[in-house]
């Protein structure tokens, strides 16, 4: 073999093809992919390239040439953007810039702190597909509260195709551990939290990636880590955690220790909770990012959410309802004098009785009777134990909303000494209330204001609550009309004669009816706050009961407030403004509008950053200010107000959340809207067609979509059927069709016809549809080790002189599908076409479009060309 020269291309039986970087005589120094390895001068054979198909004049099949291009380019774009990926929804600007952002880099290593309704979920599939497709990740966990992990599982299938297998305690009760035999998992972080549960995952196989789903869980106490935290810390430290992607809308949660120690988890090389927290701020564009509502675009850069139009709808309690409720709050007063006086463990239980009693006469008279009758009861049967048993922390929102509604019948201790006479006399006030204001105000509503059959969601905290609207409704607008959702879906309602009827209802049995329009309202407790969507139909919510914590607001309205909603969302808040919780709400409105004005007067891009400042407080807060403001009343509540929430959204509040939001990585479509693909799966379309039909087989079209026979030379594969009908590139395909009919990055059919064509030894040819020359290039960073997962990016460049347009891979594939292959020819560039092509070579080595990817050394090969099928002498183009 003669001397190789530098970037020939050669082949070798174990790495594959790759580039010649030095002849050594007897071993030869070559570039494989991203390693660089010396072997030996009889283990290559020296390739065909797209330099010696010029230097020949070989021309190649022009089909052939012309499927590689595209392969080349399909490759490239999804690879960094994951836009081929088989997902049933839209995908989104802000979503493609998250998956080429996080993927840049191996091992990925990121916390995505995107708003609510951004498509969290969609991200993660984004994320996930590609590299799954490319073989870089096999073992794949999700980690998610145990409500949220039946919802990855369903939108991981039925939106990309991706089949995570769901952990439990049950599956694991084996000899053989559940996780030697499963490789993508979806489990729930508290089951996982248990100790057989998480010595066996602690001794499985290290996971290629790991996703955490409402990771502010695991945010760790100042030196004292939470079990979640220490969960992710041991696999962390175990080495069993190579990738690692944290999703939560609420990064900070008030200790600077806590979010980031989070970070460390993330970045350990970045971040320390040891250290000040402005020294490590200017590390957070390297791995958080964080998109908002007010910024997110189209692809033609509009925006794409309207902003909420929230209303107070008030109203008056009747005079039985007015006695009923002073008589309760002087309840709530005189017994929390009485725990005041007590001390430990006993103070702490008869205050959490307390906040319970009261958030559930917030809620409403039925839920506050309920709940009292069932005290009455226990305390006249009971032997009263001073000392409370344990009870384990509740997990979801609504599990804290049953245990409230269970404790004042659960804890066995009193309140003050005559508590059985004071509350049979506020039973007996109950009694003397026919009907609740605030149900009726609603019905008035819904009547008033609302039009004709418009769809409502409605929210309450508590079952009792919501079985006393879900009455109401069908009494008003018709049985059947009403659907709900709640945590162990199930609802005791009771008739007009009294009889009570226990209903069964599945969460996503009455999002599907609601969606369908087969029912009009929708009552949900904190159970349809999160993981559910509900904006095909719905732009109106009605916050039946305010809860304490303003977060659950937000995530309330996120439910209709999302990609998909065609409307403006209008919410209505019913309120009594003469409870103390009105007012105390009041202020806190007002105190959060301060912040926000004080916030967006310094920052460059609006956000709404009340969720964040929230989330820094924490729930026992807000329970400390509404608990404790009723013992307060008229005038003094302002200054008793103002005092006790100095901290909240103070200046080194506002400080923290200015500075993080200051320093994360965010979509702009300013600029980075040029580089977002403009093109979807239709656009592989063209490149189906020319890989069929060079493997000799037709596609034909029919009402139900392509058929195709799969080529006799890929048939003996398991993942490939012998022939495939209705298939379609139409993401909107209809819900009830199976995924394995749309045709994109990771359908069986497609991949092969990719890999087939990327291996092709093709590089020269003519086409129809151009009148200069079209060169394909690929560039590559010089520098190796520098863990990108992407190694190559395609990228192209066609016309002539200073008429000549660079052209990204995403790009180049819209101007490829342009083109059509011609009849096979044998006439070779002219010397005036090769000398065109190497002045486009250069002018595209020259363009800020090279300089500008993510490479440190970026270094160009052009790897195909096609020229303009040949011309006749009159100038006509020559047809066969």
């Amino acid at each position: 073999m003669t001397k190789l020269e530098a970037d020939q291309l050669v082949r070798h039986h174990i790495h594959g093809e790759g580039f010649v970087v030095a002849d050594l005589g007897p071993t030869v120094l070559a570039r494989f992919g991203t390693a660089i390895h010396q072997v030996e001068r009889e283990s290559i054979s020296l390739q065909r390239s797209l330099e010696t198909a010029l230097l020949g004049g070989q021309m190649d099949d022009s089909r052939a040439v012309l499927c590689r291009a595209q392969a080349l380019a399909i490759a490239s774009v999804n690879d960094q953007w994951g836009v081929f990926s088989r997902s049933r929804v839209q995908l989104l600007p802000h979503q493609l810039w998250v998956c080429r952002q996080v993927t840049r880099a191996w091992p990925i290593r990121w916390l995505v702190a995107d708003d609510v309704g951004l498509g969290k979920t969609i991200e993660a599939g984004l994320i996930l597909e590609p590299l799954i497709a490319s073989g870089r990740v096999r073992r794949v966990l999700v980690l998610a509260p145990a409500r949220l992990v039946p919802q990855w599982r369903a939108r991981m299938k039925t939106m990309f195709d991706i089949r995570l297998q769901e952990f439990t305690a049950d599956s694991d009760r084996g000899r053989i551990s559940f996780w030697e035999t499963a490789h993508q998992v979806v489990a729930s972080f508290h089951t996982l939290r248990m100790e057989k549960p998480r010595k066996r995952l602690l001794q499985a196989e290290p996971w290629d990636l790991v996703i955490v789903d409402e990771a502010h869980h695991f945010q760790a106490q100042e030196r004292a880590a939470t079990l979640t935290y220490g969960l992710l810390r041991e696999l962390q430290d175990a080495g069993r955690i190579d990738s690692l992607v944290l999703f939560t809308g609420t990064p900070h949660r008030g200790k600077d220790f806590g979010f980031l120690a989070l970070m460390q988890l993330v970045r350990p090389d970045l971040f320390d909770p040891e250290k000040e927290m402005k020294e490590q701020l200017s590390a957070l564009p390297n791995a958080m990012i964080r998109n908002n509502k007010a910024l997110v675009t189209d692809l033609d850069g509009n925006k794409l959410f309207r902003p909420v139009v929230t209303r107070s709808v008030d109203y008056g309690f009747s005079e039985a309802e007015a006695e009923f409720y002073h008589t309760m709050s002087e309840f709530i007063i005189d017994g929390r004098a009485y725990a005041a006086s007590l001390s430990g463990r006993q103070q702490t239980a008869r205050m959490l009785l307390l906040i319970a009693l009261q958030k559930l006469a917030a809620s409403s008279i039925a839920a506050i009777t309920r709940a009292l009758r069932r005290r009455r009861a226990m305390l006249a049967n009971s032997l009263l134990d001073a000392t409370p048993r344990d009870i384990s922390e509740p997990e979801t929102f609504d599990e804290i909303a049953e245990a409230e509604e269970a404790r004042p019948s659960e804890t066995a201790v009193l309140l003050m000494q005559d508590e059985i006479a004071r509350l049979d006399e506020i039973l007996a006030l109950s009694t003397e209330i026919d009907r609740e204001t605030k149900i009726a105000t609603l019905l008035d509503l819904i009547e008033r204001d609302l039009p004709e059959g418009e769809p409502l969601l409605l929210f309450t905290e508590y079952k009792a609550t919501q079985a006393l609207v879900h009455e109401a409704l069908e009494a008003r607008f018709g049985k059947g009309c009403v659907g709900f959702i709640n945590g162990d879906e199930r609802l005791v309602v009771t008739s007009a004669t009294g009889a009570e009827t226990a209903i069964v209802l599945s969460r996503d049995s009455a999002a599907e009816d609601f969606n369908a329009g087969r029912t009009r309202f929708l009552i949900s407790t904190e159970a349809g706050g999160e993981g559910i969507d509900l904006q095909e139909r719905c732009a109106v919510l009605v916050h039946i009961d305010m809860p304490w914590n303003p977060m659950r607001l937000h995530q309330r309205v996120g439910r209709l407030n999302r990609y998909g909603q065609k409307r403006a969302v209008s919410v209505f808040l019913l309120r009594n403004p003469e409870t103390v919780e009105a007012r105390i709400w009041s202020l806190l409105q007002e105190k959060l509008a301060r912040i926000q004005e004080t916030l967006s007067a310094s920052m460059d891009d609006p956000e709404d950053i009340s969720q964040l400042v929230i989330g820094m407080a924490g729930s026992q807060f807000f329970d400390d200010i509404y608990s404790q403001g009723s013992m307060r009343s008229g005038s003094g509540l302002a200054g008793w107000f103002d005092q006790s929430t100095q901290q909240f959204g103070g200046r080194d509040a506002v400080e923290t959340v200015r500075a993080m939001l200051g320093n994360v990585a965010r979509y702009d479509f300013q600029s980075a809207g040029a580089e977002i693909p403009k093109l979807d799966l239709p656009a592989l379309e063209p490149f189906f067609r020319n890989a069929m039909a060079l493997a000799g087989r037709r596609v034909t079209k029919g009402d139900e979509g392509l058929s195709v026979a799969t080529p006799e030379a890929w048939r003996g594969s398991i993942e490939l059927r012998d022939r495939y009908d209705a298939l379609t590139f139409d993401r909107f395909m209809r819900s009830d069709h199976s995924l394995t009919r749309l045709v994109g990055v990771g359908h069986p059919l497609l991949d092969r016809a990719i890999s087939h064509s990327m291996d092709q030894p093709v590089f020269l040819s003519r086409a129809r549809g151009i009148s200069a020359p079209l060169l394909v290039a690929q560039v590559e960073d010089e520098i190796t080790g520098t863990g990108a997962t992407v190694h190559r990016i395609v990228v192209g460049i066609d016309g002539t002189g200073d008429m000549a347009v660079a052209l990204r891979d995403w790009e180049l594939l819209m101007r490829l599908n342009e083109l059509e292959p011609i009849e096979n020819t044998e006439d070779s560039p002219s010397p005036a076409e090769c000398a065109a092509l190497d002045e486009l070579c250069e002018k595209l080595a020259a363009t800020v479009l090279v300089s500008d990817l993510p490479f440190r050394r970026p270094k160009l090969r052009r790897i195909i060309a096609l020229f303009p099928e040949p011309q006749s002498i009159d100038g006509s183009s020559i047809k066969p």
